[in-house]
């Protein structure tokens, strides 16, 4: 993985001779009082955003090509090891407990680095670490031979890519004006949809060699988090006041008062359940095509992965319409609401059309949903955030909402499957848990 070519101009981590665009605190454009909008006059990006808005999408692929590629590979490996009587709760198991080390991983390295003060800012030194962990983590991952061993290894793997992309989704608030955010959103939208469409497609590739595709994974993350922290540096924070760290902090690192704050409390639940809904279809994709459609495990390893591939210009085109749109228009819920609904009602198009055709357009339609939502996402969510200095924390508690269902859809969807005892019952319950998703967006009233 490597950045954009424009992108790699002089740069370093070395505090003796500190980057030409590093961003002193007083050199981002202010926002008007009262208004909400930049004082920059006019759409131009300031010169000291360009290099973070190149290398965006960037980064944010790295961890949605890795969950995308390992949850393919976690399907295979739990399939072999349990057989196809126990792969839906070996796969539920593996998830849960991963879910669990994803809870823990964002709030707290949020608290730890809205804390951090050093020469090369708060964010930068947790995105190595939780770089760093992922990336073993990986490695280690295509030598198990158990589902206890494989399911030690997911947990560490949510764990460390979580912690990355906790501080990483921080620099939106942190440094973009609002003026800018959709734009921003766009490309960091645009790196989500392509990881997460590419990963099964590297997972595909390395189906049959599991632990050289584990490798690779490893070896491009860490590369590309290594290229982001070194070529979009952010400034020297030591001279920032902070609070001291606390017991109190990491316990309240998982609580935002709903009743106090209803705006982050309704876009938690809306982001929750969108992102549920899409992730219930795509990670029982594999299983779905084998039950549901009939196809071979030879031939649904090959067609699902190009299923979001053959969307692909779909959901680029609308992530590239949507985050633009909301700036253009002033506005970000009605783009989220009907692509939330898009994505309720693709879901249901494979009960009229139970064939490898309907799952293409399903897939086409939901994708365009998904990449439109979240193009205007990120900078919806930067607008519910409760307090300026606490960013890191809150957003580590909403990007639960986005990460944590990539987790919980396996465990639900097999509840679902189980309780109904058929695949095709998933196709209703996501139209359902979409719509409701898309509902959640309207009570918001600090954005219009």
């Amino acid at each position: 993985m490597s950045l954009p070519p424009d992108s790699l101009s002089a740069g370093s981590l070395s505090p003796d001779s500190p980057p030409s665009d590093s961003v002193p605190s007083d050199s981002l454009p202010t926002e008007d009082a009262g208004t909400g909008t930049a004082s920059l006059a006019g759409g131009q990006l300031p010169r000291e955003l360009r290099r973070l808005f190149l290398a965006a999408p960037w980064a944010s692929a790295l961890a949605p090509i890795a969950y995308g590629a390992s949850t393919f590979f976690f399907a295979l490996q739990v399939q072999l090891m349990e057989g196809e009587e126990g792969k839906v709760a070996g796969l539920a198991v593996v998830s849960t407990l991963a879910a669990v080390a994803a809870m823990v991983a964002q709030p707290v390295i949020g608290v730890l680095s809205d804390r951090t003060r050093s020469r090369f800012g708060a964010r930068r030194p947790w995105m190595l670490v939780g770089g760093l962990i992922g990336s073993v983590a990986l490695l280690t991952t295509g030598l198990t031979s158990s589902l206890a061993a494989l399911t030690v290894c997911v947990m560490v793997i949510q764990f460390g890519l979580n912690a990355f992309q906790g501080p990483l989704a921080a620099v939106l608030p942190d440094r973009v004006p609002e003026r800018f955010r959709g734009r921003y959103s766009t490309g960091a939208g645009l790196g989500t949809i392509l990881g997460a469409a590419v990963g099964p497609l590297v997972g595909s590739l390395f189906a049959e060699r599991i632990t050289l595709g584990y490798q690779v994974l490893g070896g491009v993350v860490f590369l590309g988090i290594v290229l982001f922290v070194v070529f979009v540096p952010d400034r020297d924070n030591r001279g920032e006041p902070r609070e001291p760290f606390s017991l109190r902090a990491f316990v309240t690192a998982f609580w935002v008062n709903p009743v106090r704050h209803p705006d982050f409390f309704w876009g938690f639940l809306g982001r929750m359940l969108l992102f549920g809904g899409y992730y219930m279809l795509s990670t029982y994709n594999l299983y779905l095509a084998q039950q549901y459609i009939r196809l071979s495990l030879k031939e649904a390893t090959d067609i699902v992965p190009l299923l979001g591939l053959v969307a692909l210009p779909g959901i680029i085109l609308a992530t590239a319409i949507a985050g633009p749109l909301s700036d253009r228009i002033g506005r970000r819920k009605p783009p989220a609401l009907i692509a939330g609904l898009l994505i309720a009602g693709g879901a249901t198009i494979p009960l009229a059309m139970p064939t490898v055709a309907g799952l293409v357009v399903s897939n086409a339609i939901v994708g365009a949903g998904f990449g439109a939502f979240v193009a205007v996402d990120q900078a919806l969510m930067s607008s519910v955030l409760p307090n300026a200095g606490d960013h890191g924390k809150d957003l580590g508690i909403l990007n639960l909402a986005a990460t944590l269902p990539g987790t919980i859809a396996p465990v639900a969807a097999g509840a679902v499957v189980t309780a109904f005892d058929s695949y095709a019952a998933l196709y209703p319950v996501v139209g359902v848990v979409a719509t409701l998703g898309a509902l959640c967006i309207l009570p918001i009233r600090s954005v219009r």
